[in-house]
């Protein structure tokens, strides 16, 4: 399912299981059977996407849906126009193609510094910054940068600058603000997002300005260091210039 842009994959396997579950409820089999039956197929098409976040999504999808839908959490069709509608506010469409709401851990980035070294004042950009975890982050990382935060969901901007009121946070799309200007520019986004990030670095930041990404590695890049989180994660740190693997063609 690698051909498809998240979440296309998720939904099409939620539709599928409940597609199963019908059918095999016309068919005679018991609710539990179908709901067992429609739930392993998620398992199974959870082993095809590539983050745990994802595989969990997938798998969960389905009963979650299925507890959403009985009797006992029955809400009125206005109820679900109003539930989208929030979704919508608070996650745009156009944020859809990068990644969704997931929090930077506590103190994720504590380590950086044994492999970066930053002058007090440095500017750095956290591309993407949601509820505002990851500026606290860096924080705790760089306490003497000036933080910046860009998030083009704007009721999570207002959040987050109520969290963070040491950064300077605006609403915006992370791809057409000027890198040119930063020290760092850090991402907790998602593996599809990361060539376009390499792209944008390249052409906008200057030598010796690092791009950081948890989690996600730039497969085309060798990374300058990698740092393991508490929680087994890997921080992937790239410094400009970058250092192009070579392809196979070129070998």
């Amino acid at each position: 399912m690698k051909f498809m842009n998240w979440p296309i994959p998720a939904l099409l396997v939620w539709g599928l299981s409940w597609l199963i579950f019908k059918g095999l409820q016309t068919l005679g089999v018991s609710e539990t059977i179908a709901f067992i039956a429609a739930t392993f197929l998620g398992g199974f098409f959870s082993t095809l996407v590539n983050t745990p976040m994802r595989k969990a999504l997938i798998v969960l999808g389905f009963p979650l849906s299925m507890l959403a839908s009985s009797a006992t959490l029955s809400v009125p069709p206005l109820g679900w126009l109003l539930l989208l509608g929030l979704i919508v506010l608070v996650y745009p469409r156009k944020a859809w193609r990068d990644a969704p709401l997931f929090p930077t851990p506590k103190r994720a980035l504590r380590e950086m510094q044994q492999h970066i070294t930053l002058p007090a004042g440095a500017r750095i950009l956290d591309a993407g910054s949601g509820l505002g975890d990851g500026l606290l982050a860096l924080r705790d990382a760089f306490p003497r940068a000036e933080l910046h935060g860009v998030e083009m969901s704007w009721p999570l901007r207002v959040l987050s600058a109520m969290r963070c009121s040491f950064a300077m946070i605006r609403q915006g799309d992370i791809w057409l603000v000027d890198w040119r200007s930063f020290d760092m520019v850090y991402m907790f986004q998602r593996p599809e997002s990361m060539p376009r990030a390499v792209e944008k670095a390249e052409a906008e930041l200057r030598r010796g300005a690092w791009l950081i990404s948890l989690e996600f590695e730039a497969q085309e890049l060798v990374p300058s260091a990698i740092l393991t989180c508490r929680d087994g994660r890997p921080v992937w740190m790239y410094q400009v210039p970058f250092n192009r693997r070579a392809k196979r063609g070129d070998l």
